[in-house]
């Protein structure tokens, strides 16, 4: 009752500032410590201090502008009002920004899929629903586009009378269709993209026709299958994997063409990566098809979880997160970022990212320069006119992720940084919960560390080369690995993870005439044969 007594004779405009701003940092409070308490990737302690550190300052403010109002000293009351008006909106800014990141970090991971799976045939060809006639399915009862979307098509669609075959492998059906011992198969509905890179297959799109398409809207089967709650401050490994769609999203199709793998070692205490490009045609045995040997980018037909148990047995290196990128959105990625600097090695042209040639080809010269998006995909797709092919391909891959990244230590903007997100959250699919990816906090701590110690070179990449010969198999050529090459390779995945200890060097040879060469894992172990397709 005193203090409103004596509050009545204060400045009345002083005095409704005072409890009008009161109430603006209460709600700016509020929003704020909402928004610091979902950044659960960053240190607790840090956070907690923060705001219990800004409601002191808010008790502060009261108490001594309660003071200040009752003595009348005004000077002083004006300031202190004008260090809360200028605090509140700070508080909303910085409220604002860490949602908006947390919500572009969200759509990262998805959470649930479009599945579709198509009923083709051969062109001009039907399907009368007839008891004589056969399509074709996969065996595999796990599969969802391949087996489970599948069969809710041939129910949707009443084919009652038809007879099913079922195969373990989908080169097989769709050879049993061109061979005409099946009418139709049932595939996802990216069909062309994946197979028709397949040499015997490279027409498909125009030599087939989809009588009936189903699709369905399910939970992401992916993250079931890889689940991780690893943080991102210890080694960890992460499968990168280029998805050739049409579309510039990631939340359709199960199937995918492997043409990418990239499996990569991140050591966060020494900011180190080992990229381990895998060869499209890598002989190896396939997981999900009862370890058949075939080439390893069909593993990719059985979706994600194929693709990684095939390479885990492959390596024996446990695969902690996978990250699928949409090779479109490798465009918007490298645009967002304002270009990315990589040395090209041969003169070529190559189509754009919608796969058109003419006046939308993509034409580079040879030597150092700065690429745009449409220009890095195609230095990252092109390989049939390069001397080693789909080898030196995915050297030239490793290339634009070492750029991407060095590149992107150097954003300085906001709105550049929220560039880079939207290109990552519509392109990208990964496993990585929003936790888990506020992690690399600590990661980004370690870096600006580094740059204010004037340490430019402290984030280093270090890279790989599979060797070793080439076989026709069945008509279809596949590349047979080195034992010796993948050992070497395998070997330096490990030590970054610091699952072993790297081996003390006893012996180095040195001359002053010829430039130092950084050592590329795997290379110099056993040089690749080349024999007939």
């Amino acid at each position: 009752m005193i203090l409103f007594k004596k509050l009545k004779k204060t400045n009345k405009l002083l005095l409704v500032l005072f409890i009008v701003l009161s109430l603006a940092y209460i709600v700016s409070y509020a929003f704020l410590a909402n928004s610091i308490l979902n950044l659960n990737g960053i240190e607790t302690l840090i956070r907690v201090v923060s705001l219990i550190s800004l409601f002191i300052i808010f008790l502060v403010y009261i108490l001594v502008g309660l003071i200040c109002l009752i003595t009348k000293h005004h000077k002083i009351m004006i300031f202190i009002l004008l260090f809360i008006s200028i605090m509140i909106p700070l508080f909303i800014f910085a409220s604002y920004h860490i949602d908006k990141t947390l919500s572009k970090l969200d759509k990262v991971s998805k959470n649930e899929i479009l599945y579709t799976t198509n009923l083709i045939v051969l062109k001009g060809n039907k399907i009368n629903n007839t008891s004589d006639e056969k399509i074709a399915m996969i065996k595999d009862e796990q599969d969802i586009e391949g087996y489970v979307i599948a069969k809710k098509l041939i129910e949707k669609e009443k084919l009652d009378n038809i007879q099913i075959k079922y195969y373990d492998d989908y080169l097989d059906m769709i050879d049993a269709l061109y061979t005409k011992e099946v009418d139709g198969i049932l595939v996802s509905s990216n069909y062309s993209i994946l197979f028709s890179n397949e040499e015997e297959y490279e027409n498909i799109q125009n030599e087939t026709s989809v009588l009936f398409t189903y699709s369905e809207k399910r939970e992401n089967e992916d993250k079931k299958t890889v689940k991780n709650s690893k943080k991102l401050t210890e080694p960890f490994t992460i499968l990168l994997i280029g998805v050739d769609s049409e579309k510039e999203t990631m939340n359709a199709n199960q199937a995918f063409n492997g043409d990418t793998l990239m499996l990569i070692t991140f050591n966060p205490k020494t900011l180190n990566a080992v990229v381990f490009s895998i060869p499209r045609d890598t002989y190896v045995p396939i997981s999900c098809r009862k370890n058949a040997q075939n080439k390893i980018n069909s593993s990719a037909y059985g979706g994600t979880s194929c693709v990684i148990n095939t390479i885990q047995n492959y390596t024996g290196i446990n695969i902690d997160y996978y990250v699928k990128i949409n090779f479109k959105g490798v465009v918007n990625l490298v645009d967002a970022l304002g270009g990315i600097t990589v040395d090209v090695g041969f003169k070529f042209c190559e189509q754009d990212s919608n796969r058109e040639f003419g006046e939308h080809e993509i034409c580079l010269k040879k030597g150092v320069q700065e690429l745009n998006g449409e220009q890095a995909l195609a230095f990252s797709r092109h390989r049939k006119t390069l001397p080693l092919g789909d080898f030196q391909r995915v050297q030239n891959q490793q290339l634009v992720v070492e750029a991407i990244a060095k590149k992107a230590t150097e954003i300085n903007s906001i709105n550049k940084f929220y560039a880079v997100l939207d290109a990552i959250a519509n392109n990208i699919d990964t496993n990585m919960e929003k936790k888990q990816m506020l992690s690399f906090y600590e990661v980004a701590k370690t870096m600006l560390n580094k740059i204010s110690n004037n340490e430019n070179n402290f984030f280093t990449i270090e890279k790989t080369y599979l060797t070793g010969s080439d076989k026709s198999i069945n008509g279809a050529y596949t590349f047979q690995a080195s034992k010796e090459s993948l050992n070497d390779i395998v070997n330096a995945l490990k030590v970054n993870l610091e699952i072993k200890k790297p081996e003390l060097i006893k012996t180095f040879n040195f001359s002053g005439q010829k430039e130092y060469e950084k050592r590329v894992y795997g290379k110099d172990l056993i040089k690749s044969n080349k024999t007939s397709k």
